[in-house]
């Protein structure tokens, strides 16, 4: 059974490593070990002590790498390992699990070692990443190797770990496999992030209050004032830092213990889908379903419409084939109904409940008291309202089976044209409270900000889907864009609704259209380039 787990998961993993989105991956490893190092005249920062930050000596390049790591591969990675479970799914292969005697909760265990392989694997080009950006950064060239990388085993392995086992979690329930979940997650995310630094949390938290003591005590040994302040993220400095010397720190045996204890509970968290996962077997399904949901097709798969079921057949309005044939449809006519049918494909299944939230919150756009307030939180909460749906664009083809006939279709262009103007029409849509309320105060440079965000959302949407063919990507990227926003972080402000705290306010709105049609030409350069590859 040992041999079956283990071979699982490492065929697992085998089979990941070989897509070209884990060269991205580990692309992005990399670039995060540079942002956790930067330059000392560098306008960011992931963590600092009040107006001061260490030497980049082994301990402290080392200690900020890996708390960088245990920080954002929890989110991102997340993203990255929750379609374990559906890709065995998807390519019946659990179909073909559920026929040996492999149990479930070796199943479980095989898929967690799979993820905890693939995310440790970006660990380990952190930890070579920092050690260059030690030498690089020239600032202490003594090399440490255990000061280096023992932060990587003690503080960020059991948030990775945690992160894979909570990823096949989620996949096994209903409602969190879906792209709710992937919300949730950013909520849960932002909360542990915050709250799992403070003092006398069990387990130490994410692990970060016993190193920020340690620095306090080498600071006060330098004579060094301290007001208590920490900050792990990224964050924009207005002037460099002042620095101490920090030679890291002996972790206790409570410590230790306390980190080990994580990593048993994610094995834990991991093997407990095993209750009620039914591994791709048929038998095991619920057994209160009736005999026609158990008919149902899949979830995804094309269903036939027949005749009855759009009208009646009336063989005498049939026009010949001749007829057809010398008949030009209508300028416009064909883009028309391009459009309008994906519109009706891209808001397929959505609930009543979601309707009545987009007409709250277009309500609440047309009767805010103050302007500002309009751009600064109506406009944000409207632009977020409808992320599933936009989590759609360039996806549901792939997704559906049915790219293989949209192939044959003779002019990419337009379908893409069409599906973009889908996502376009629900991005105006959600946000035409707020565009009301600026038109009606001829606020022009609102009004630019919201055309912008306009055209970038559907053109981010269109891109990420069309190269990853996931929801996910749009997801795991938006959200967190979007809450730098609505967090007044200027990263990016594709929507405008920093403009009174910016400098580059009226620079902004061109920026994201010239992002939003770069965006777009490379969703036209997937279609070609694919399209000249199937034929």
């Amino acid at each position: 059974m040992l041999q079956m787990l283990t071979g699982l998961a490492v065929a697992d993993f085998r089979d990941r490593v070989r897509r070209p989105a884990y060269v991205v991956v580990l692309a992005a490893a990399v670039a995060l070990g540079y942002v956790a190092v930067p330059d000392s005249d560098a306008k960011w920062m992931i963590m600092q002590i009040g107006d001061h930050r260490g030497v980049y000596n082994s301990a402290y390049v080392g200690m900020v790498t890996a708390l960088a790591a245990g920080l954002w591969i929890t989110l991102g990675g997340f993203y990255i390992v929750r379609n374990s479970i559906e890709r065995d799914r998807s390519t019946r292969v659990g179909q073909l699990l559920a026929a040996t005697p492999l149990r479930t909760s070796a199943y479980m265990l095989g898929k967690f070692l799979s993820n905890l392989m693939l995310l440790t694997s970006m660990l380990g080009v952190l930890a070579v990443t920092a050690l260059i950006m030690q030498l690089a950064r020239g600032e202490s060239r003594d090399v440490d190797l255990l000061a280096l990388w023992q932060p990587f085993v003690l503080i960020a392995l059991p948030l990775v770990a945690l992160t894979a086992a909570l990823a096949l979690l989620f996949e096994s329930l209903p409602v969190l496999r879906t792209g709710l979940g992937n919300i949730l997650w950013f909520c849960c995310w932002m909360v542990v992030s915050t709250a799992g630094q403070g003092p006398g949390l069990p387990l130490d938290g994410i692990g970060v209050n016993s190193v920020v003591r340690s620095m306090y005590a080498d600071m006060v040994a330098q004579h060094i004032e301290v007001d208590g302040s920490f900050s792990l993220g990224l964050t924009y400095l207005d002037k460099p830092l002042g620095l101490f010397t920090w030679d890291g720190f002996t972790p206790t045996a409570g410590y230790v213990l306390g980190r080990v204890t994580l990593l048993l509970i994610a094995a834990a968290i991991a093997v407990l889908p095993a209750l009620w996962f039914g591994r791709f077997d048929p038998a095991r399904s619920r057994p209160g379903r009736s005999a026609a949901e158990k008919q149902e097709p899949a979830a995804g798969t094309v269903q036939p419409v027949f005749i009855d079921e759009v009208g009646p057949y009336d063989a005498a309005s049939r026009p010949s084939v001749a007829t057809l044939l010398r008949t030009r449809p209508e300028p416009g006519a064909v883009s028309l109904r391009l459009w309008a049918g994906e519109v009706r494909i891209l808001l397929q299944g959505v609930r009543w409940w979601w309707w009545l939230g987009a007409g709250f919150l277009f309500l609440c756009g047309l009767t805010a008291p103050e302007l500002h307030g309009i751009i600064r939180v109506m406009l944000p909460l409207s632009w977020i309202w409808p992320v599933l749906i936009w989590s759609r664009l360039g996806t549901q083809r792939h997704e559906h089976g049915v790219e293989g006939m949209l192939g044959a279709y003779p002019a990419v262009r337009r379908r893409i044209l069409a599906e973009w103007a889908a996502g376009l029409t629900v991005t105006v849509v959600a946000g035409a409270g707020p565009l009301i309320r600026l038109i009606a105060a001829a606020d022009w440079l609102g009004l630019a900000g919201w055309t912008g965000g306009a055209l970038f959302i559907p053109s981010l949407a269109l891109a990420l889907g069309t190269l990853s063919r996931t929801h996910r990507l749009f997801q795991a990227v938006y959200v967190p864009l979007w809450y730098s926003v609505a967090n007044g972080l200027p990263i990016f402000d594709f929507m405008g609704a920093l403009r009174d705290s910016s400098e580059l306010a009226t620079v902004q709105p061109p920026v994201t259209v010239v992002v939003s049609a770069a965006l777009l030409t490379v969703v036209f350069m997937a279609g070609v380039l694919r399209r000249f590859s199937r034929d």
